[in-house]
């Protein structure tokens, strides 16, 4: 009874086995160029240049918040510089008028670090915005590029379609259907 349940099992894992590698010869992976695909297709300098506009307005803007800082930041050492003359020629003679200078050289800074503050606070805001403006245009290029994809893969019955930018070590060039979709995108 035992050899027949060892020849039983022995057969019953070698046809799994011939499933198995049966099964895994039937799986067809294929890759893409995702970026490339998306930067030649048709809409993507008009994405592009929408982009680069929206882009330009930050940095405008991001240039005059700049300039003004570093006018703020000349100001303040050259008041800076003039009451520390000041002080050290004696002109100041009061603890009143000292006083004064400490409080108004004091607010100036406070301004510089206000403005800085809100430069960088501007910064990151820009730059947050800039990466949803730019996901946003180029989604239906996403979509479109995708779809595409899929009736490639289907029409070749590839079972995978991995990016080939994103962690793809090594790939067969007959499994990049790169081309192919560019084909069918145009």
């Amino acid at each position: 009874m035992k050899v027949l349940n060892i020849k039983f099992f022995v057969f019953l894992v070698g046809l799994v086995l011939c499933i198995s590698t049966f099964s895994f010869s039937q799986i067809k992976i294929g890759y893409v160029d995702r970026d490339g695909i998306i930067k030649q297709m048709p809409d993507y300098k008009k994405v592009e240049d929408e982009y680069q506009a929206f882009a330009k307005l930050y940095a405008d803007t991001l240039q005059n918040k700049e300039n003004e800082l570093k006018s703020k930041a000349e100001v303040f050492k050259k008041r800076y510089e003039e009451a520390q003359k000041l002080v050290e020629s004696g002109a100041v003679k009061s603890d009143a008028e000292l006083k004064k200078l400490s409080d108004e050289i004091a607010d100036l800074q406070k301004e510089l670090q206000t403005l800085d503050d809100a430069l960088t606070g501007y910064k990151q805001k820009a730059q947050n915005d800039l990466i949803q403006r730019q996901a946003e245009l180029l989604k239906p290029l996403v979509e479109k590029m995708a779809k595409t994809v899929e009736i490639v893969a289907k029409e070749m019955k590839i079972n995978f379609v991995f990016n080939k930018t994103e962690d793809l070590i090594y790939g067969e060039k007959e499994s990049d259907i790169t081309f192919k979709v560019l084909d069918k995108l145009k």
